[in-house]
Formats: structure tokens, C-alpha cells, sequence
């Protein structure tokens, strides 16, 4: 339990570091692109936190649950 709970946080917490430079490449990107690719580009940095968010969330929950908690 412990070691999901741990692994849950680190996933967040890395993911939280790799914000910054995953938002430079993809203003970066758009410099060199049109404006149809630049609102899919836009929502990128969104699912990129999305998508760390939950992966935290869903290692913690499962910590949980093995641990009889939830």
C-alpha cells in the first residue's frame, strides 16, 4: 500500500516537473505551424496534465484498494 501511495505521488510529482518544458516545446512548435495546428497544439499541455493527473490518482486508488481501504 505504502509503495503505491508513494508512486502515486512521485508519477505527480515528475509530472508536475515536465509541465514546464513539455508547454516550451509546444510553443515552440506552433511558431512553426498554421493556425488550424495551433488549437490542437493548445490542448496538448491540457491532456499531457490530464493525463498525469489520473495516472496518479489511478496508482494511489489501486494502493488503496489492495490495502482493503476503499
Amino acid at each position: 500500500m505504502l509503495g503505491n501511495l508513494l508512486g502515486g505521488f512521485i508519477v505527480i510529482v515528475i509530472g508536475a516537473n515536465l509541465m514546464g518544458p513539455v508547454a516550451t516545446q509546444i510553443t515552440t512548435a506552433k511558431l512553426n505551424t498554421s493556425a488550424t495546428v495551433d488549437t490542437i497544439l493548445d490542448l496538448v499541455p491540457l491532456f499531457f496534465a490530464l493525463g498525469i493527473m489520473s495516472a496518479g490518482v489511478a496508482i494511489t486508488v489501486g494502493g488503496l484498494r489492495n490495502a482493503g481501504v476503499m
